[in-house]
């Protein structure tokens, strides 16, 4: 399998979930893949079982000397970036009455200062034609409680790619985003929340997506892997649902 031989990515976010799933997908695919996130040893218990050519780079997205770090450690490999995956972010849950200013902080820095960051640092770098992809959600579609600043952060996002996908077009970089629904990661289990509550969570979430389960994390990475290979040389500027359908009834 070679749709993405010889193509350099960077994922954030990718010692669990989504980010190790599409690395995965993208080294299966002949892709060199730079593995980012904040747990050096994460990383390292993830990274065990993976085949390909890869390395791996501890680093937090919302501290921007580690944004430096990260793609100065992707060139000193590589040289190169053709696929920069924005993927990493957080979903605490606060009521609106109960959103402190280190609730919003702690989100915005990560699910949207980050990304840009990231991306500030990458674009000098990223092959003209290269591709940027961000991991957004249905949640600034839909009015989910206890998602307020998550939701905003979200929203955000999706504005940035817009701007970025007309800022990059000279030098034919394709930027799109990914939408996914309720997926089984760990993510919801850093939500701060009850085992209990994020079960009953989980449950209504399912009841209410028309093909009635939760999707995965390979889903996603099914996803992203299309969007970045040349399957999808003329799809730009989208943000794409993978959800079941729950962000559409």
């Amino acid at each position: 399998m070679s749709k993405l031989k010889n193509k350099v990515a960077v994922i954030t976010g990718a010692n669990s979930g989504i980010g190790l799933a599409t690395a995965k997908r993208f080294l299966e695919e002949g892709a060199k893949v730079v593995i980012s996130g904040r747990r050096a040893e994460a990383l390292k218990e993830a990274t065990n079982d993976l085949h390909g050519d890869f390395i791996t780079v501890t680093a937090d997205v919302s501290i921007e000397a580690d944004n430096k770090r990260l793609i100065n450690e992707a060139l000193s490999k590589y040289g190169k970036i053709d696929i920069l995956f924005l993927n990493a972010g957080v979903a605490p849950v606060s009521p609106t009455t109960d959103v402190t200013a280190e609730h919003y902080n702690y989100i915005f820095d990560i699910n949207v200062k980050g990304p840009i960051l990231t991306v500030t640092e990458a674009l000098p770098h990223i092959n003209d034609g290269g591709t940027i992809l961000f991991t957004n959600s249905i949640v600034h579609q839909k009015g989910f409680e206890g998602l307020a600043v998550y939701s905003a952060s979200k929203g955000a996002l999706r504005a940035y790619s817009r701007v970025l996908t007309n800022e990059v077009k000279s030098r034919g970089i394709r930027v799109n985003s990914i939408a996914p629904g309720p997926i089984y990661t760990p993510l919801y289990g850093k939500m701060g929340l009850p085992q209990d509550v994020v079960e009953d969570m989980g449950k209504g979430f399912a009841a209410a997506n028309p093909l009635g389960r939760f999707g995965t994390s390979e889903e996603i990475a099914n996803t992203a892997l299309f969007l970045a290979s040349s399957e999808a040389s003329y799809i730009n500027g989208i943000e794409i649902e993978v959800d079941g359908g729950l962000s559409q009834i």
